[in-house]
């Protein structure tokens, strides 16, 4: 627990544990799925190995997230009260787009966008078998700028380096763009016909490459 408010109003409880730093997003990658260690930091990847374990210390401490240990397998996963902090979640996000201003440069971060998009693969639309689309940033350090989502058997996994499968799709974008169109600011259409966001390939795969990603949850959230 952070340091005490000493208020008897819930709200002021709550934040004891939940406004320090970090703490809510490693939540939200709970809730969102994430239950192993490495799997946190690829949603975190800003985020200190030694931080992310004291935050989760805190977390199981206070009920909010049960570790469970199987064999050498150890998985961090919500409990009912973890869960029901999902709608707060949705709610602080949805709050955030509405009246937040504009992202900075320093806000972007290839790693995190294509690990949000990793989780809504549209796997229906996906060709069966393996699709391995190629990410290109070009304003970014070298680096940063060449990633790999490998698609198959309704998983999908982000890469650094070249897992050395043939390559469906290559998708060049400027990293702006592209968190835009995640974000459902631009949509994919602009996007391409803009020049923004380039995507190389077989016809077929070309145009069908856009619709094998859902949007962030937040795209839907009107903007005022």
């Amino acid at each position: 627990m952070g340091a005490s408010y000493h208020q008897f109003c819930p709200v002021a409880k709550a934040m004891e544990l939940l406004d320090e730093r970090w703490t809510l997003l490693v939540v939200r990658e709970l809730v969102s799925g994430s239950e192993r260690f490495n799997e946190l930091r690829r949603g975190l990847p800003r985020m200190s190995p030694t931080l992310l374990s004291r935050r989760l210390h805190q977390l199981v401490r206070a009920g909010v997230v049960e570790r469970r240990v199987e064999g050498g397998d150890v998985r961090y996963v919500p409990t009912a009260a973890g869960r029901e902090l999902r709608p707060v979640l949705e709610a602080l996000g949805a709050w955030g787009v509405r009246w937040i201003g504009e992202l900075g440069d320093a806000d972007l971060d290839p790693k995190l966008l294509l690990w949000d998009m990793h989780r809504h693969v549209d796997h229906d639309a996906v060709p069966p078998g393996r699709t391995v689309v190629r990410f290109r940033f070009r304003d970014v350090p070298t680096t940063q700028r060449d990633w790999w989502m490998v698609i198959a058997a309704g998983e999908a996994d982000v890469c650094d380096i070249d897992p050395g499968h043939d390559v469906a799709v290559t998708v060049t974008a400027d990293l702006g763009a592209l968190v835009q169109v995640w974000l459902g600011d631009l949509e994919w259409a602009a996007a391409l016909r803009g020049g923004a966001v380039e995507v190389a390939g077989p016809e077929a795969l070309r145009r069908a490459a856009p619709g094998w990603f859902t949007l962030s949850p937040f795209a839907a959230v009107p903007r005022p």
